[in-house]
C-alpha cells in the first residue's frame, strides 16, 4: 500500500504493476544493511548493550523510496541523516519490530545476494535476544561471535576479544 505522499509517477506505478515487497527485498539487497553493535554499559550485567539494525540508506533526492519501506512496513523506524557519507537512512532498531514485521518480510521474500547469509545470522541474533541470552555471558559470547561473521567488511568500533575481556572484567568485580 502507498500512501498519496508518494507523488512521483514511477511510484504510482510500481503499485500497479509490481509486487511492492519484492520490490522492497531487491532494494535492500543492493542498500540495506542487517547489523548488530554493541556499547560499553558498566550497568548492564554483561557491560555491554546489543543493538540490532535494520537499515537502508539514500540519497536525499530519492528518499520517496525509503518513506514507502517506512509505510509497507507499518510506520515502524525512523529516518535519520548518516553524516558520513551525507545520506538519509531509514532505520528499525526495536526488537519486536525486527521480530514482527522486517524479519518476516525477509523470510517471505527472501535476498537473492550473500546478504541473505546476513538475515539469517540477523535473524539468529533478534530470537537469541528475545529470550533475553543477551544478558548473559554465555549468550553475549553466542552473540558476539555471530555478529562478527555479518559484514566482515565493515569497521566494528571493539575488537571482540575486547567485548570479551570487558565482560570478564566486569563480572570479577561483582
Amino acid at each position: 500500500m502507498i500512501n498519496t505522499f508518494h507523488k512521483t509517477p514511477t511510484l504510482k506505478k510500481i503499485s500497479k504493476n509490481r509486487s511492492i515487497a519484492e520490490y522492497i527485498s531487491g532494494y535492500v539487497d543492493g542498500e540495506g544493511c542487517f547489523s548488530v553493535s554493541f556499547t560499553k554499559r558498566q550497568r548492564f550485567k554483561v557491560g555491554w548493550e546489543t543493538k540490532p539494525s535494520f537499515s537502508v540508506s539514500q540519497n536525499h533526492d530519492r528518499a520517496e523510496v525509503l518513506y514507502l519501506m517506512q509505510n509497507y512496513f507499518g510506520g515502524i523506524g525512523f529516518m535519520r541523516r548518516d553524516m558520513s557519507d551525507q545520506t538519509l537512512k531509514y532505520e528499525v532498531r526495536r526488537l519486536d519490530d525486527l521480530l514482527e514485521k522486517i524479519i518476516p518480510h525477509f523470510e517471505s521474500y527472501p535476498l537473492m545476494s550473500s546478504k541473505h547469509k546476513d538475515f539469517l545470522l540477523f535473524k539468529n541474533i533478534c530470537v537469541l535476544m528475545k529470550i533475553n541470552k543477551h544478558k548473559t555471558l554465555i549468550g553475549l559470547k553466542t552473540i558476539v561471535d555471530t555478529a562478527f561473521k555479518m559484514n566482515t567488511s565493515g569497521r566494528r568500533k571493539y575488537k571482540k576479544q575486547d567485548i570479551f575481556d570487558f565482560s570478564k572484567n566486569l563480572q570479577m568485580k561483582v
